[in-house]
């Protein structure tokens, strides 16, 4: 029993067990799911979500959000396709996404660290304003007819049917977690969150923090988009739209908690798998993928409310440990 509850509290495994489950259900339904193609292919179809959800991850942890990440997806993403369009590198698209997510991160960042905005207010203002810079890029049209392989890269596979982007993510995920996790500045991130007064008094850079995470959402949300541009082979004007609603929801499945101060980057990317299979899975169920953005909406709601719950629980709790010792120690 105490076995289960410390495996409980390791949110990302439990998140895991959530998704063994999920495809052990569809299994069970459909026997045709149980192949190891449609297994790993659940993985390798979680690229874009798993970039935003990493990226978005970071701002969360740090007690903010950001909900402009959709939006920089599609505008990388046109740009990018506007590039293979003229058969431009893979290099310098990389350069470009970069850059672009630098720059709206640092916009983001000093709005709402430095400006003090509230977060989801400044990021839909964002929003608002990269979603007509990608009509103004694009022409209004959508951006297809790409030139050279930028298309077919991101379906070759290096082993066991795994595609080069998934295991290039899987590699980004590893290397971001430790350092988030075995670092001292990343800590930063996880201390912010949890209290922004006790992390100031220790000298934690409470803004210089928070506009990093920004910055680091921004090029994650931006190098998705050239992902994007090259799984699809065309970027339409509202690509991205509802992208920053699963991210956020594959965090939140993923353990992170939307208070902030709680979580890791293996979490988001296990959410990200949960969220980008799901329709999916309804396919082999027998349901109509109409029911996708409903069932993520629906789990969203329910993993928010299990959090502010949990989050609660934890906090009496704390306080009745707290009066307790209080009392026993005005008993001596």
């Amino acid at each position: 029993m105490k076995l289960i509850k410390r495996f409980l509290k390791i949110r990302w495994l439990s998140s895991l067990a959530f998704l063994a489950v999920m495809f052990i259900i569809t299994g069970l339904v459909n026997p045709g799911f149980f192949t190891y193609s449609n297994i790993i292919e659940c993985f390798n179809s979680s690229v874009v979500f798993t970039l935003l959800a990493v990226g978005v991850a970071f701002v969360i942890m740090t007690g903010e959000i950001d909900v402009s990440i959709g939006s920089t997806m599609g505008l990388a993403a046109a740009i990018a396709g506007m590039l293979a369009q003229r058969g431009q590198s893979w290099g310098l698209m990389i350069v470009y996404s970069i850059v672009i997510g630098l720059l709206i991160g640092l916009v983001n960042g000093y709005g709402v660290a430095v400006l003090g905005v509230p977060s989801l207010i400044f990021t839909l203002g964002t929003t608002g304003i990269i979603r007509g810079l990608v009509y103004v890029f694009s022409g209004g049209k959508t951006t297809e007819n790409f030139a050279g392989t930028f298309t077919n890269f991101g379906s070759q596979t290096l082993f066991g049917q795994i595609t080069i982007y998934y295991t290039i993510v899987l590699v980004i995920v590893i290397v971001t977690h430790l350092l988030l996790t075995q670092t001292r500045s990343g800590k930063y991130f996880i201390a912010v969150g949890d209290n922004v007064g006790g992390a100031t008094l220790i000298g934690i850079p409470v803004t210089a923090t928070k506009i990093v995470a920004y910055v680091l959402c921004g090029i994650f949300a931006a190098i998705s988009g050239v992902a994007f541009a090259s799984k699809y082979g065309q970027v339409n004007i509202v690509a991205g739209a509802g992208y920053e609603m699963s991210a956020i929801a594959a965090c939140v499945l993923g353990g992170i908690s939307l208070s902030g101060g709680q979580g890791n980057l293996a979490g988001a990317a296990i959410g990200a798998v949960i969220m980008s299979t799901i329709s999916r899975l309804l396919v082999f169920i027998g349901l109509s993928s109409d029911f996708d953005n409903t069932i993520k909406g629906v789990m969203l709601i329910s993993i928010v409310v299990i959090d502010a719950l949990m989050q609660r629980r934890s906090a009496e709790t704390a306080r009745r440990e707290r009066l307790v010792a209080r009392a026993s120690g005005s008993a001596r």
